[in-house]
């Protein structure tokens, strides 16, 4: 008996964080524009927390003028989207698109959610689900696997820096 494998195209990535911190911190962290622009990629991340509310990431000033050094031009608002499903400090689901690339603004929105849990001591986990579903550019980006041609590190990176700064108050020097 002989086996065929087919390449299948993944359309959703999990990624999970341990993290020493409460519910609250975390949601803190991922909700309010002060403290995303500590961490990941930089960049104030306003959220309107209601169904059908707005999501948009806008640069800061450093993120400007390094994309601009770099020949890239930077957008205004880097992603845009819709929250679908709030429950702080639980759960936040929001419709999500990359806007930097004129590629990846091209493909449908994607589907973020985080989902946080109290294991109680202390410990919370954090996983972010990204569904790209038809966004194969989008997850590819997301995912890290170009990090070494200076794609980044993707959600890994972003929820890595995020953990260290709850944890230890600094963000990672990479």
């Amino acid at each position: 008996m002989s086996t065929t494998d087919t390449p299948t195209e993944t359309t959703t990535a999990v990624y999970k964080v341990y993290i020493k911190a409460t519910p609250d911190a975390i949601w803190t962290a991922i909700t309010d524009p002060e403290w995303t622009n500590r961490y990941g990629y930089t960049g104030f991340t306003h959220y309107d927390l209601r169904p059908g509310g707005a999501l948009e990431i806008v640069p800061n000033g450093e993120f400007k003028a390094a994309a601009a050094a770099q020949g890239y031009p930077c957008p205004d608002v880097l992603v845009d989207g819709e929250v679908i499903e709030v429950d702080p400090p639980h759960r936040l689901r929001t419709s999500w698109r990359m806007l930097m690339d004129p590629t990846l603004a091209a493909e449908p929105f994607s589907t973020i959610t985080y989902e946080i849990v109290d294991h109680g001591a202390g410990v919370c986990s954090l996983t972010l689900t990204h569904d790209g579903t038809g966004a194969p550019g989008t997850l590819r980006l997301v995912s890290g696997v170009d990090e070494a041609e200076g794609g980044g590190g993707g959600w890994s990176w972003v929820l890595s820096d995020l953990k260290s700064l709850l944890e230890t108050g600094s963000a990672l020097e990479l």
